[in-house]
């Protein structure tokens, strides 16, 4: 197959948040602040594995957030190992957290190297969020 015949893929699952931990670095009287979180979670589905993220997130109020983050995937995707990194640009409102991602181009490593693909996530309940990566893996 050449590189223009490459079929494109849909993985689904769902991730688990299993740690937490969110740093104000900036907070106003308003109730607004800025926040530094550092993520730790688990993938099953199509991909399976463990990723570790940093945001940065801005909150116009204590329920409602807008978020940017990289996120560095350890894994296996329909059975192939290696590693990738995941660009995050996201909106926290009512309990609903939602991001579009791209794989940052160059990222993939191992048998996943030359990954290419863009997905989004959405929070469901207890940490966890189904997520789709359209991808040529």
């Amino acid at each position: 197959m050449t590189q223009a015949q490459v079929m494109e893929i849909a993985l689904e699952g769902v991730f688990q948040i299993t740690n937490w931990k969110e740093t104000p670095y900036q907070e106003n009287n308003d109730g607004s602040k800025l926040s530094h979180a550092k993520i730790k979670q688990t993938y099953s589905g199509s991909i399976e594995g463990s990723s570790e993220i940093q945001y940065l997130m801005s909150y116009q109020t204590p329920l409602s957030a807008t978020f940017v983050g990289y996120e560095a995937v350890v894994g296996r995707l329909s059975g192939t190992s290696g590693t990738f990194i995941i660009q995050h640009n996201g909106t926290f409102e009512k309990g609903v957290a939602k991001s579009t991602f791209h794989v940052v181009p160059g990222s993939g490593t191992e048998g996943l190297a030359g990954i290419e693909g863009n997905g989004s996530f959405e929070s469901t309940e207890n940490g966890q969020a189904n997520y789709v990566l359209n991808t040529n893996a």
